[in-house]
């Protein structure tokens, strides 16, 4: 089915969508090969992963550790760069079959302009990059046939579940969350929440900004808005349901009332290598769903008054234009003031709220636009006294 191996670059190889692309990518060894990754910090990983897979050339972001990076592989031929800038190089080499970008937050969008004016399969966990640009990548994907797939776990089951009818025939789709660590917390516990307990995901093993996310439920925003774009719909036609047992990841409602959903035990690896091989099907090394161990399925309205990101997907899903790029950029600063202890938990919402409603909103934005949005967004939750939202 697979006769050309195929040339993979990693962006964000040393997280845990890293992590699982990698073991997937060893699963598939005959069929694929891996050419280039980078990181951001973890120079150490890095350079074990550039020995065992004999990479080309890697990137490390943060200029700090490109000398022991290069030291650590001055006995190799792999090309070691540092800088962000470099991401470009590697999404658009002409080795590079397919991309994928794991990186957390907008700092891969760059590289997912370039790849996608590149034409390449371009496979995306970072959800920001559509959240940001998606009015742009979309319609550039068409221009240059480039493919875009999605790697996160609710996307992919939204794109298995379209096979089973024609896109006009879709009638909605539903977006799944478990719910994350405070789902039965009330406003008050919500109000004094601890950085360790915004952590403990009751069900996914993610990196710290997506597992804040998932508590705040801004990550389920941030997917109305990835599906929006993905998919060509209107916001209208996407609903978010609580399910606890993160078993289906996601169900789209056809014209005629029928509803397919895509199931699988929690586990990246499946996503991911739906994204490789993609429109193929491959024996994937998840553990297999037993539908006699699962005792029942629950489904639940999200609460939209204690966790207003929801509310905030939705309005922004609507509204388009610069308002992804202010909504992502203000959370994720937001989420890292939290992290440092110098907003509660509930001022994440309210001080990305806050810079939605005061930014400069432009219908049609360029890429530069975009980016200056991303900026702004990042200056206002460093300075919050100027959004108007308290902090602690």
């Amino acid at each position: 089915m697979l006769q050309k191996k195929k040339r993979i670059v990693l962006l964000g190889s040393t997280g845990s969508i890293g992590l699982n692309s990698l073991a997937v990518i060893d699963s598939l060894q005959d069929s694929y090969e891996l050419i280039a990754v980078s990181a951001h910090c973890k120079w150490q990983v890095l350079a074990e992963q550039a020995r065992k897979y004999r990479l080309n050339r890697v990137v490390i972001t943060d200029p700090l550790y490109l000398d022991p990076l290069q030291k650590a592989l001055a006995d190799t031929s792999t090309e070691v760069m540092g800088g962000p800038e470099y991401l470009v190089e590697l999404a658009t080499d002409e080795r590079c079959d397919i991309l994928i970008v794991s990186i957390v937050g907008a700092a891969g969008l760059p590289a997912v302009v370039a790849a996608v004016k590149a034409g390449k399969t371009v496979a995306i966990a970072n959800k920001e990059s559509l959240v940001v640009a998606g009015c742009l990548l979309m319609p550039m994907a068409q221009e240059y046939n480039a493919t875009i797939l999605p790697i996160d776990s609710e996307h992919s089951a939204i794109l298995q579940s379209m096979h089973s009818g024609r896109r006009e025939e879709v009638e909605k789709v539903i977006i799944t969350c478990s719910g994350g660590p405070f789902r039965k917390w009330t406003s008050e516990q919500l109000a004094g929440a601890t950085v360790a307990q915004a952590l403990q995901h009751p069900t996914w093993n993610m990196g710290p900004k997506i597992t804040i996310d998932s508590a705040t439920l801004m990550n389920k925003a941030l997917e109305i808005i990835e599906a929006r774009w993905l998919f060509g719909l209107d916001p209208e036609q996407i609903e978010v349901l609580i399910h606890p047992e993160s078993i289906i990841h996601s169900l789209v409602e056809f014209c005629d009332g029928s509803v397919i959903a895509q199931l699988s035990n929690p586990d990246m690896k499946l996503p991911i290598q739906y994204a490789l091989t993609y429109p193929h099907r491959l024996p994937c090394t998840t553990r297999r769903l037993k539908l006699s161990e699962l005792g029942k399925l629950t489904f639940e309205p999200p609460d939209r008054n204690r966790f207003p990101a929801l509310r905030l997907g939705f309005e922004v899903a609507r509204q388009g234009g610069t308002a992804g790029a202010v909504l992502n950029a203000a959370n994720e600063a937001a989420v890292a003031a939290f992290q440092a202890g110098k907003i509660g938990f509930r001022q994440i919402a309210e001080l990305t709220e806050h810079c939605l409603r005061s930014h400069k909103w432009i219908k049609n934005p360029s890429l530069d636009q975009l980016l200056a949005a991303d900026r702004w967004a990042r200056e206002m939750v460093a300075s919050p006294e100027k959004t108007g939202a308290k902090v602690s």
